[in-house]
Order: structure tokens, then sequence, then C-alpha cells
């Protein structure tokens, strides 16, 4: 058969071909009966197909065929007919999935796709990769008029990885149209008048489909994923009507959602020894309620449970009335069908619920809502830990099976974790996302690492990252790494970049040996240390060679970035033997191994700038999931609505059960209106919904059934489920309540499993030392830590504990502040006249030199440069204005150790500037860049350090001035706008001091504070007076416990002050 019949059988139905048609034989498994157990049970004794019976004939079997919808259901199936056969030795049934949700496998094995001249389906990724190029293609010819028709929100690519989200979402357009078999010509019948220019726009971006598309797929000879499908079904359909099969043909548990499927069934149910078994089909609801299924034209008609079945009928063409059911479930059960079948019945007709009231109260006192339990939460925490509850339990008896069935993926793999609490790995078959298993992260950290520098977080966690080995032992990778870590990228600025890193390393490290004051964990670098980090960046640097060669580059194709970057991540991860097993191993490491080489063997054109590639990598693995591993515990499943489709548990927990989530809302089509669409003869997104109703009405068929949702979605109040407000309508308030408090009774016991014992909080800390171990010696700094939080002197000083630096970072507002001091205190020593003709050009020569010894990064540089040159001038304005009576000024001088309270403790500290006037008074001076301290705290002695610094003056402690009386205190502000500021700490509201009443009283406060902490019975108080009130950024509020104690109502002055 030619390719070109296929087509013909696919739109003919392949009418004239298929031999004297019989009555269709068509039948149904209701909700509350096990599916695959019943349908192996009428197969086997003859109830399903006529003339056939399995009577122990080994080979009986052999020439059955069985189509099921999913692979998981055909898996299931296999074991279901062992069990019934009881071991004995049997060739099974041929069992086939229809491929009705796996559109990128190869559906059928009967006959190679050779057999009938079809192009085999393109891969997804292949797909992606070929057609983000002409999305690309696209943005560069779409014309200047449509452009300007939008001053923003024009959908077009930016960037690489935009073209390939919107090729993704194209494809899913395509299959959609390709499934239901819709004509993409009549595209270019749209009337593009009729339509917003946002859509004029669409229809030119689809022009890729109708123009361009189908010439690549020649090309490469392939075919879409869905056309393929429907050729393969109807080519089926097309062999069963031509001959006589063998054996019987069965199809179970589709609902025919795609045309060509159910076609093939309407084939499958006329044959000699054919016949199609539905899931749930519901004869229990009246004459009316079954013509009401999908009978308006509003697309809410698609959303009953029945609404596809009803569909298939027609196209077998067989009544309702006519469809035998194979099982009968308990009373119990079949009352509940019931109840829920009158629940849910088309909105129009819902008037026969006062009529149809006595099934409720019949199905309350019968007990078929007895195993229905109904869990509200409050969130969407103690939902899960709810599920993890409830399927614990639903394990106590022997053999008892139980699965979570949730369109929720976040919902699922919270469970999943609260499962570890009970030591139940559960069979998850949605997987893990491919992007989040260690090999990907490898891959995710090496490219945000080489194409986007300059971010530490990110190369800090790629140099510890558990598969980073490069040729070595993994435990020398990550000393090494420590050492990198502290020597090249804690403390100071900076932007580092993998590849100059071993530079950075060095540079950093001959700094570190000239400094005066070393680094607490300098002792733990040795020699050793040193030489594992240097050969761990010397093979780093060899190993990324492919990239660091083509950073430069303005254009790469994706395969060459792809190859590249394999090349470099096996020099990474290959292990001291030379293997690479550690990356490729298991499920994650086989399914990263496929995604690498569909990309690296694309014939895709798609380019783009090096600097791109972290974000086209990131979009091409999104979808990519890895399969969980069949060592997890069989009796617990989380499974999605798909997946759960004929399985059947002893506990079944439908979770999520929220509007928006199950069932989801029908999303709005970002390439087709909904008027395009009923154009082109698709169907609406609310068809959806009754496939998901559908799944509903199946799962509440298990014996126990939970129902759960959460009050909240994220930070948002949640709607319950449209389904659960209607069986908690119909099935009325008593019910209704009934089972929420068995719900409640689970919450209880969920909540219970994180209550511990009351407990009184941790105290705060207030250790008390020995004399002997206590500091003598503080610098004027420390004095105002020790007033506010004296447990970080304790911890820095009496522990000898001191912080890790942050890691390296862009200059900020600190270092802005400590590059503007420099260059003042260098103009102030070096200018003799700061008020002089050439005070500016000297002040702008001492920026650029300190400048320059800062080496910048250019945009940080070319925002601070033009803000110190503004600075500049408002600083010669201010030192012209305040120079008539100033007969010197020093610039960053120390005060030597001066004696405090005669208890042998000492004071030091260091002067930003100390002017002395004519008079011999002088001003006390300390420049500022921010607005703490304010003036309030440094005249209320909160922030002591300018008093301070005025009364070791006047004690003579600045060795090169001799005593002197302080004028005035004050801060030198340097605003953001380059204004200069001097603000006096002397006058405040209501209260005025003279400089050396303020400092008298700063040393008297001094003394006092340090002889109170001279005392054996003194202890060290955390945060007597925090900074900012709920600020917990100390170096040592960890170490305090600040946030236990704090919570226990010890929370102290906050606040500053003020």
């Amino acid at each position: 058969m030619s390719r070109n019949d296929v087509k013909q059988a696919s739109q003919d139905d392949v009418g004239k071909m298929k031999p004297a048609r019989q009555e269709p034989r068509v039948y149904s498994i209701p909700p509350g009966v096990d599916f695959l157990p019943t349908l192996a049970e009428a197969l086997l004794d003859g109830r399903l197909v006529s003339g056939f019976r399995y009577k122990g004939d080994p080979l009986a079997l052999a020439d059955v065929t069985i189509y099921l919808p999913t692979r998981r259901a055909a898996r299931a199936l296999r074991g279901v007919l062992m069990e019934k056969l009881a071991g004995r030795s049997v060739i099974l049934p041929v069992i086939r999935p229809l491929g009705e949700f796996d559109e990128e496998a190869a559906l059928f094995d009967i006959e190679s796709p050779a057999a009938f001249d079809l192009a085999p389906p393109i891969e997804a990724l292949d797909r992606i990769l070929l057609l983000a190029p002409l999305v690309q293609a696209w943005k560069a010819r779409l014309p200047s008029y449509v452009a300007a028709l939008f001053e923003e929100g024009v959908v077009v690519p930016a960037s690489a990885s935009d073209s390939i989200w919107l090729a993704r979402d194209l494809a899913a357009l395509m299959d959609e149209i390709e499934t239901e078999e819709a004509d993409w010509t009549k595209l270019s019948s749209l009337a593009p008048d009729a339509l917003a220019h946002w859509w004029q726009v669409t229809l030119q971006f689809l022009q890729i489909v109708t123009a361009h598309w189908p010439d690549l797929l020649q090309d490469v000879d392939r075919s879409n994923p869905a056309a393929h499908r429907n050729a393969m079904l109807a080519a089926e359909a097309a062999r069963l009507r031509a001959r006589t099969h063998p054996g019987p043909v069965i199809a179970a548990g589709s609902t025919g959602s795609i045309p060509a499927t159910a076609r093939l069934l309407a084939t499958i149910a006329t044959l000699e020894m054919g016949a199609v078994v539905l899931p749930g089909l519901d004869k229990r609801l009246d004459a009316r309620g079954w013509e009401g299924v999908g009978a308006a034209e509003e697309p809410s008609a698609y959303g009953h449970p029945q609404a596809g079945l009803k569909k298939l009928l027609a196209a077998i063409g067989i009544e309702r009335d006519e469809v035998e059911e194979l099982a009968t479930p308990s009373p119990e059960l079949a009352a509940r069908r019931s109840l829920v079948s009158e629940a849910l019945r088309p909105a129009e007709t819902t008037d026969a619920w006062m009529e149809n009231r006595p099934l409720a109260q019949d199905a309350n006192e019968g007990g078929a809502l007895a195993g229905l339990t109904l869990v509200e939460t409050a969130n969407e925490r103690e939902e899960a830990l709810s599920i993890a509850v409830a399927l614990r339990l639903a394990l106590a008896e022997d053999h008892a099976t139980a699965a979570l069935v949730t369109p929720d993926r976040g919902l699922a793999r919270r469970v999943a974790v609260e499962l570890r609490r009970f030591g139940i790995e559960a069979d998850d078959s949605g997987g893990t996302p491919l992007a989040d298993t260690p090999p990907a992260t490898l891959a995710r950290f090496l490219l945000e690492a080489m194409f986007r520098p300059g971010e530490p977080v990110m190369l800090v966690a790629f140099l510890k990252h558990p598969l980073l080995r490069l040729g070595m032992k993994r435990a020398k990778v990550r000393r090494a790494a420590e050492t990198v870590e502290l020597v090249a990228l804690r403390g100071g600025t900076g932007r580092p970049d993998i590849c100059t890193l071993g530079n950075l390393f060095e540079e950093r490290w001959r700094k570190l040996e000239e400094e005066a004051r070393k680094p607490f964990w300098l002792p733990r670098v040795n020699d050793a240390a040193l030489a594992e980090a240097r050969d761990v960046l010397a093979a780093l640097a060899d190993a990324l060679m492919p990239l660091a060669e083509i950073r430069a580059l303005r254009d790469v194709t994706v395969s060459d970035m792809a190859r590249r970057t394999v090349e470099v991540l096996e020099a990474l991860a290959r292990s001291e033997d030379g293997s690479l097993s550690a990356y490729y191993e298991g499920e994650r490491g086989e399914a990263m191994a496929a995604f690498l080489r569909g990309v690296t063997g694309s014939a895709s054109s798609l380019s783009f700038s090096p600097s791109e590639w972290p974000s086209v990598f990131a979009a091409l693995i999104a979808t990519s999931s890895v399969k969980p591993a069949m060592g997890a515990d069989r009796r617990v499943s989380i499974w999605g609505t798909l997946e759960a489709r004929l399985l059947g548990v002893d506990t079944m927990v439908l979770g999520g059960m929220n509007e928006g989530t199950w069932p989801s809302i029908p999303s709005s089509d970002r390439f087709m209106s909904r008027l395009m669409k009923a154009e082109l003869s698709l169907e609406p997104p609310e068809r959806r919904i009754g496939q998901a109703a559908h799944d509903f009405m199946m799962a509440m068929g298990a014996p126990k059934v939970v129902l759960t949702r959460s009050a909240r979605s994220g930070d948002a109040p949640a709607v319950a489920s449209r389904w659960l407000q209607r069986i908690a309508a119909f099935a009325g308030e008593e019910a209704t309540e009934a089972m929420r408090a068995r719900g409640r009774q689970l919450i209880g016991w969920a909540r219970q499993l994180d209550d511990r014992p009351d407990e009184d909080f941790a105290p705060r800390p207030e250790p008390a030392p020995p004399l002997e171990a206590r500091p003598l010696r503080f610098s004027v700094t420390e004095i105002e830590t020790l007033r506010r939080d004296p447990y970080a002197v304790y911890a820095r000083r009496i522990l000898e504990l001191s912080a890790l630096d942050p890691l390296i970072r862009d200059p900020g507002a600190a270092e802005r502040g400590n590059l503007f001091h420099d260059i003042l205190q260098d103009f102030i020593r070096e200018c003799a006249d700061p008020a002089g003709p050439e005070a500016l050009e000297q002040l702008l020569a001492a920026g650029r030199r300190r400048f320059a010894e800062a080496a910048l990064p250019m945009d940080v540089a070319a925002v601070w440069w033009p803000r110190f040159e503004r600075t500049a001038a408002s600083v010669i304005e201010w030192e012209r204005d305040r120079s008539e009576g100033i007969a010197a000024r020093h610039a960053e001088i120390r005060a030597s150790e001066t004696e405090v309270a005669g208890l042998g403790l000492t004071l030091r500290g260091r002067a930003d500037r100390i002017d002395i006037r004519d008079d011999g008074s002088a001003d006390v001076l300390d420049y500022k860049t921010g607005a703490s301290p304010s003036r309030r705290q440094a005249h209320t002695l909160l922030s002591p350090q300018l008093a301070l610094e005025a009364a070791l003056l006047q004690r003579g402690a600045f060795a090169d001035l001799g005593p002197a009386e302080p004028g005035e205190l004050a801060y030198v502000r340097l605003k953001a706008n380059g204004k200069v500021l001097q603000e006096s700490i002397l006058k405040m509201k209501g209260s005025e001091k003279s400089a050396p009443g303020l400092a008298a009283e700063a040393w008297e406060r001094l003394a006092q504070l340090l002889a109170h902490y001279h005392r054996a019975d003194i202890g060290y108080r955390s945060r007597v007076l925090p900074f900012r009130e709920g600020d917990m950024d100390g170096d040592y509020d960890h170490l305090a416990r600040v946030l236990e104690w704090s919570a226990g109502g010890e929370a102290g002055e906050e606040g500053d002050g003020e």
C-alpha cells in the first residue's frame, strides 16, 4: 500500500475495503469494577468474543490481539492474565498500546512503516530544532508595517530560546490540528479583515506550517507524529477490514477521543471476532439526561463525563441500550455510581435532582458513601502530608494497594517526599525533570559559568558539583574546590570568570601573602592544599578549552555547541580510571545521554551567539523527564490522570480537587482564537474537561476514595472543584459532613506527625566568661557593637570566631564609600590649599589615580565616575566655604591606646579628618556616603564614634596633634546628587550640646560600659539594642539562636532608640 493509499484510506474511513458489516459488538465495564481483571475474565470465559473460549490450550491465546490506550495498562493486563492463568505455560495475547497518549513512539510493530511507504515520525526534539530556525526566519521577514501596529506585546522571538519555546507551542498546535484531521489549507480562507490585527500577524506566522514545514519534513524523510499515528491507525483499520484476522481482536479502555482511533474502534467492533470494551459507559443516566450530553452548542456541553463516549457510540453506529455491561459492581459501589452519575448530569437537566433526591438518601443509608473521605486542608503542604498519611494507612492491610491520582505535579512531588517519612518510595509515573538531575545540573552550571561570567554562586556550585572529577579522585577535587573558594571567591569585589580562574587564584593568593592582617582560615591552606588547587585549576582550564575558544564568536550552530559541550562535560566528569560511568549510569544518565545525542545529531540550522547557549540548552531540556526506577514500592503509586486509566487499587486518593487544577482551566491559544478554531472545525478546549470528568467518574469507583483539596493555592484562595461541589450539593449536608469528619481525622493525624511536646524556648544567651578571658583593648568602632549587641563582641573577641567573608561580588555602596574616602584622604594629604584655584584639578587627579587602582568594571565606573565628578566640585565648594580660620587639615589620623576607667582597659581609634583651627580648637569630621548612622543616633550617643574621637583628642591620643579641645563634631555627607552636606551632631531639635560636653559625656558612658563588662558576674547579652527592628543579619545571630528566643517573646529593645 502506498503512502497516498494510506491517506485516502484515512479520509474515506476505508469504507470500500471492508467485507460485509456485522452488528457492532460493544461492551462496557462500569465504575466500581476492576477494569483489567474483568476484561481478562471475560476473554477467558468466552463472554467477550463469540466462539472463543480459553480451555487450557497453551496456544489458544496466541492469536488474540488486544489494544489498550496506554503502555502502563498493557503491562498491567499482562500481569493480570498471568495471575488469572495461575502460572500455566501459555503464549499470551498480543497486547498493544493504541498510542493515544504517546505520540513519540512507533505505535504498531505489526509491519514496519516502510511496508506502508510511510515516513517514520520525527522525534520531538528534532522537530523543535527544525522548527526553531523557521521561527527565527519569520521574525526577520515580519513586515515593518505589521510590527509598527504594536508598540509592545507582539510575540516575536527575541532570542534563540524564545524561538524554541514558540516552536514547541507551534508543534502542539500542529498535533492538535492533525489529530482532529482539520484542514490546514483553510487557514488561507480565513478572512483577514474580519480578524484583529494580532490574529493577522498570527496567520502570517502560521505560514511556517503551510509553506515551509512540509518541504523540510520531506527533506529529512520524516512525518509529523500525529499525522503518522493517524495514518498507522487507518492502515491498521484497513488491514483488519481487508482480510480475516486469525483470531479475536479486542479494543478496550479507549474513549475514542482521536478520530482515527474512533474509526479503528468502529472497525474492530464490526469484525466477526472483534469486540470493543468501553470504560464506564453510564447506562444509569436517564434518557433526558443522556440526550442533554453534548447536545448544546455551547462549549460547556463538552464538559460532561459521557460526552466523548456518546460521540464514539455514534461513530460506531450503536445505541447506548445495545451496549452490554460485562460485570456488576457491589450494591454499595453501584449506589455510589448512581449518585455520582446523578450529581454530574448535564446542567440543563439538574431540575431532576428534586425528583431523584431519594437516590442520595439510599446511597447514604446503604453505605455507598462510607468509603468516601473529603480532606479540606488549610494549605498545600498540609494536603500533601494528609495524602501521605492516607496512603500509609491504606497499606496497613496485607497486600492492599493505594494510589494518588492528580494532575498537579507539584502536589505529586510533595507527597512523594512526605511518603519517605514512612520509608515508602512511591512508584511515581511522572518521574523527575531531567533538568533537575545531577548530569543536567552539571551541564547547566557549566554553561552559566562559561557564558555568563561574574556570578560566584554559580561558579562555586559548579566547582563543588558531585560529578566534577577531571580525571582525579572526587575527594581531591572537593578539597581543591574549597581552597579555590576561600582564596579566589571569598571577600572583596570582582567578576570571576571560569576561564581565568587560575589567574585570579594566583593574583589573590599573592595579595593574601602581602596583607598585614591574615584571614583566620589561612593556616588551612598549606602547600599540599595549594598544589591540589593548582592541579585542579590546570585540569579545568584544559577541559574547558573547546567552549572557551568559541566564546568570542558571533554565531554558532546548535549542533556544534552541543558537540563541544559534550566534549567538555565528558572531560569534567571523567573519573580517575577514565570511566564516565558516574555521569551516564542509571536512568538519569541514560536520559541525559539520549538528550545529548538528539541535540548533537540534529541537522538543525538554528544559530545564535554563544552567550545564548545557556538559555537555549535550558529551553531544549525543559520538557524531558526521567522515569522512576523499577525498585520503587509497587504497592503505592502516584499517577497522572492518563496513567490512572483502567488501573485499580484498594484506596484511591484524588488530589488537587480545586478549580484550575482538576479540572484545569481551558487556556486560550496564543495562535488561534476560538473563532479561528471553529472555522477549522476544531473542538473547543472544554472537551478536555469532559475527558477529565470521565477520569474522575471512573476513579470514584474504587472501594475507598479520598478526595483532597487545599483552601489556598499558592498565595491565593482556591475554589473547590465543580465535581466536588455537585456531589456535595446532591448528597446533602449530612452526608458531606460525614465525609469531612473522616477527612478531619486524617488531617489531625497528619498534624500530629510534626507535633512535639511543648518545650521552653531557648533563653536569650548571656555568657559570663572569667575576667582573664575578657578583652582589655577596644577600638572606637567596637563600642557601638558592645552597646547594642554584646554577644557579638563575646563571640568575636573571646571565642575568636570570625565570619567567613561573603562571596566575591560586584562593587557596591560600601566599596564606593571607601573609594571616595580614600580619594579625599589623598587629596587632604597632598593638596596644600584645598580651597585654592588648582584644588579641583588636584582632587580629580587623585580620583583618577584611585579609580585606576580599583580597576572597576566598565559599567560600574561609567556610573561612579560622573557621580564623583559632581561630588568633587561640591567638595571644593564646601572646602572654600569653611576655609576661613582653618590652620591645618589632617586625614586618616590614628589615636593611640588610651586608658579608660583606671581598670587597665584601653581605647584606640582613627579619625577620618581633624581640622585644627586658628584658636587651637579642632573639628572632628567623618565622611559618609550613606544615611547611617543618623545625626540623632550620634547626638544621643547610640553611635558614639565621633564623640569618642573627640574625647581621645582631649586626652592627646592623636600623637601628632597633642591635646586639643573639640570645636565641631560633624558628618560630611556626600550625597548621591553630588551635593556635600556638613551635618553637625551637636544640635538637635530641643537639644543642643557643646563639643567638649558631648565628648565628656561619651567618655563617662564609655567608662561605665567597660566597667560594667569588667565584672565576672556580668554576661554578654545578645541583641540588647538591635540596629533595626526585625534585623536578623548579624554575623553571630545564628550562634545566639536569635530566631528561637525572640519567638518566645524575648525580643529586646527593638529599634535604634530614636
